[in-house]
């Protein structure tokens, strides 16, 4: 299929019949689509690089600011990401496994940088939400199609006796992912429970105390990294870990500016490897997509300066 760049809100309805029709007549072209797409260029030291995130809907989480319903139209999400992966500054995607099949039929992941979204049955306002089991990408299936590895989101509840088999659930997957030397994104979060609700807690000290017990995980930290908030006092979150870090969006709620200028700062702090976003810029108020990612990618430093690769590296 050829990819349409464009998010128009009055685009054809049949614009994506033809994902269906293969999904019916030629499932196995998913795979072909995956082993054919032409790779990504590799990673170089110094560049940071960019990734969209779009893992959201699989955890039943479809809210942007005040819009409770805002990613629960697939073909909207889709137009989305196929304008932000248009913009040759993003380097890849983080997606759930039917989203990545999605942009592999239509061609939009060539020379893009793969990572699957592993763990998304925490569901939102599931009564055993922090039960987070592991019903998305495998590290077997991740290497199967040419990923750069797997993220799984690690929420630590010291109040919920499901934070136990969480974090050994995330070892193991941390481990299962070194075995074929693909990339552990782990994002870890100290969670409490408000009012019934699991809330994350984005202040400096529990950031940093989430950032110590995730960086543990796992018989090795070889292919680790951290995908982390931006807080206040990044200086200090920074200074926790010796990880490649890369710093997610999360649901948008400050103006764009703010939120534009506290990226960029935190990006210019030793170990920051570049951004992994999703509602932020899918979905920015004014509907500009492009725009969006254009401001974000000209954040980030795209200029290799030499160094060890692995201790380098890259981002989703």
């Amino acid at each position: 299929m050829t990819a349409n760049p464009v998010v128009n809100k009055a685009a054809d309805p049949q614009r994506y019949r033809e994902l269906s029709d293969i999904r019916l007549q030629d499932p196995d072209a998913v795979r072909r689509a995956a082993l054919g797409r032409r790779p990504h260029p590799g990673l170089l030291p110094g560049r940071q690089n960019f990734i969209v995130a779009a893992d959201h809907p699989a955890r039943g989480a479809l809210a942007v600011r005040d819009n409770p319903a805002a990613m629960a139209d697939r073909h909207d999400l889709l137009d989305r990401l196929q304008n932000a992966l248009a913009n040759p500054a993003v380097d890849g995607v983080l997606a759930s496994p039917d989203i990545l099949d999605d942009l592999l039929l239509l061609g939009a992941l060539d020379g893009k940088l793969i990572f699957g979204s592993m763990n998304r049955g925490g569901l939102t306002g599931l009564v055993n939400e922090i039960d987070d089991r592991f019903t998305g990408h495998t590290a077997k299936a991740l290497a199967g199609i040419g990923a750069t590895g797997g993220k799984m989101l690690t929420r630590i509840c010291l109040d919920d006796p499901d934070t136990a088999s969480a974090l050994e659930a995330s070892a193991r997957a941390v481990d299962e992912l070194a075995a074929r030397k693909l990339v552990a994104m782990v994002e870890p979060f100290l969670s409490v429970r408000d009012n019934g609700k699991v809330r994350n807690d984005l202040s400096t000290d529990a950031v940093i105390k989430s950032v110590a017990i995730a960086s543990a995980l796992g018989s090795t930290s070889a292919y680790t990294w951290m995908k982390l908030p931006v807080v206040a006092d990044m200086e200090r979150v920074m200074a926790a870990t010796t990880m490649p870090t890369v710093l997610l969006g999360g649901d948008p709620t400050g103006a764009p500016d703010d939120v534009f200028a506290s990226w960029e700062a935190a990006l210019a702090l030793p170990g920051v490897q570049g951004l992994t976003v999703g509602r932020t810029l899918l979905y920015p108020r004014d509907g500009d997509v492009a725009a969006a990612v254009a401001t974000a990618a000209s954040l980030l430093n795209h200029h290799p300066t030499g160094g060890n690769a692995q201790a380098e590296g890259i981002t989703e």
